[in-house]
């Protein structure tokens, strides 16, 4: 690769994305990393503390298909550098790997920490910065940043902030920005759910999909509601939703008709939690003590509607922990194969700032990976004679 000058290059933003940008760029650009925290922070708390780094999905199609918003636009992107890439990359920094049974990839050390500390070793040598971006200005064929603490002029800079806040430095240079909203969240319900907090289900349907539940003491959360706020991230409340908390095949006459003298609250608690048994029989409005050869057909319908339509009426999302949002710089102005704006030439942005988020399973990273990929190869490009 024979280059002129070295390009000096700006990342605004020391996540996964910006760092790992950083590192793609590092021994061929001047590359200054600016972020008023802790570089990598925000991995700390993934996968529940283990990182789960991407998910075991080689054809890049049917990868972006776990991506409400950005399925199109993250084809591109994927063709370029996707899982085989990542655990590659991975492989180099010294972070070994496995793949969970559900496809899942971790560390093998099970540690987020692992993560952090392979990137910020990785990218020793570039000149960070703890400041915090306050303003871009456009100068001829460079791009200002300006701080709370000092300006650079950079030949190229990259954006990436994260999906939770300082919009506002890219839309005042006419970038569009599509309203975040709260993805892959716990959902508030206007039942009173309490009683049930803390019951996990596994392997509850809804809306097509399949997933674990939990009862919480604001309404539902786990997995299944997760994929499915993400789903419906952009829907007003209130609306509805209806599971099948027992999707397995099973015939309620005939466990009546074999445990006649047994109560009723005591025969559904053989398939369910206790607790959930006596909810189901509370909405169906059966008395729990009634003993199961009294139990008429309309009864019998009422239990089995509760069990497999259990319907909640959904009010609100429960941000505690939330980590994504739906929304972000409006993929209509990025070129997929560049991560260049369209607007504004030198301008980059990569990571959770773009309107793209996926479900759980280490898809919201494997976004920051690959754009990361994508937008420091076309800026080494740009250089090459």
């Amino acid at each position: 690769m024979v280059q002129e000058s070295k390009l000096n290059v700006g990342i605004l933003g020391g996540g996964p994305a910006g760092c790992f940008a950083a590192y793609f760029l590092k021994d061929f650009c001047n590359v200054t990393l600016i972020d008023f925290s802790n570089l990598m922070r925000t991995i700390l708390p993934t996968g529940g503390g283990r990182c789960n780094l991407a998910y075991s999905e080689f054809d890049f199609r049917e990868l972006a298909k776990n991506y409400p918003r950005g399925e199109k636009f993250l084809y591109s992107v994927f063709s370029r550098y996707s899982t085989a890439e990542t655990i590659e990359t991975f492989e180099k920094l010294g972070v070994k790997t496995y793949i969970q049974e559900d496809y899942r990839i971790f560390p093998e050390s099970n540690s987020s920490k692992t993560i952090q500390d392979a990137l910020v070793k990785s990218i020793n040598g570039v000149n960070v910065k703890r400041e915090k971006g306050l303003r871009i200005e456009l100068k001829d064929d460079k791009i200002k940043l300006i701080t709370d603490m000092n300006s650079y002029l950079f030949d190229k800079l990259v954006i990436a902030i994260g999906g939770h806040s300082n919009f506002e430095i890219v839309e005042r240079i006419g970038v569009n920005i599509i309203p975040p909203v709260p993805s892959l969240v716990g959902l508030v319900t206007s039942q009173n759910l309490k009683s049930l907090a803390g019951i996990s289900l596994n392997n509850v349907s809804c809306n097509g999909y399949s997933g674990d539940l939990l009862f919480t003491h604001k309404g539902v959360s786990g997995p299944l509601v997760y994929k499915i706020s993400s789903l419906k991230a952009r829907d007003s409340k209130p609306y509805s939703l209806l599971f099948d908390l027992y999707p397995n095949e099973f015939d309620l006459q005939q466990l009546l008709n074999n445990n006649p003298h047994k109560q009723i609250h005591n025969l559904l608690s053989d398939i369910l939690p206790k607790k959930l048994a006596n909810y189901i029989l509370s909405i169906s409005g059966v008395d729990s003590e009634i003993k199961c050869h009294m139990i008429n057909g309309v009864q019998r319908d009422k239990i089995l509607s509760s069990i497999h339509e259990f319907k909640v009426d959904v009010i609100g999302c429960n941000r505690d922990g939330e980590v994504v949002t739906a929304g972000g710089v409006d993929l209509i102005e990025v070129n997929s194969k560049t991560m260049e704006s369209k607007k504004i030439k030198g301008l980059y942005f990569i990571g959770e700032v773009l309107d793209i988020d996926g479900f759980c399973g280490g898809f919201n990273l494997q976004n920051c990976w690959s754009t990361a990929y994508v937008a420091s190869n076309a800026i080494l490009n740009s250089n090459i004679d």
